[in-house]
């Protein structure tokens, strides 16, 4: 698995867990086993991409309601939410990665944590985004 992966896949489970706690970063990287064991590379990508989405949700979770139209946020799954959260920031504030590997990456880690149905759901959420936006220039 690729440095980058196992960075999302990482920040994926540490978004989970501030949802669930509220705790800190640090307070939750602090006990994260596989965060302790990840390499320096993983973690700071990991940091990164936590870190920006928690300093932005409230952004993210706006642009998420009107690409969702049909469903609360806070009914999403959990997992599935939390996944779109995570790619959002990358889509919208760290635009080094091409928005398809973004997309790839979120749907191939949904139908690792999610159900059976959240790597076409992710896919179908995210791929509006990008086309509403490119649309609206």
């Amino acid at each position: 698995m690729g440095t980058r992966r196992r960075a999302r896949e990482l920040a994926l489970q540490l978004l989970y867990q501030f949802e669930l706690t509220d705790a800190a970063p640090e307070e939750m990287q602090a006990g994260f086993e596989e965060w302790r064991n990840a390499s320096d590379s993983v973690r700071e990508f990991a940091d990164n991409l936590l870190r920006g989405t928690l300093e932005r949700l409230a952004k993210i979770d706006e642009e998420l309601g009107h690409q969702t139209t049909h469903w609360r946020l806070e009914r999403l799954a959990a997992v599935d939410r939390n996944i779109l959260r995570l790619a959002m920031f990358e889509l919208i504030f760290e635009t080094d990665t091409p928005h398809a590997v973004v997309i790839d990456e979120a749907i191939e880690i949904a139908k690792k944590f999610g159900t059976k149905d959240s790597g076409r759901f992710v896919n179908g959420v995210l791929d509006g985004f990008v086309k509403r936006r490119a649309a609206a220039g």
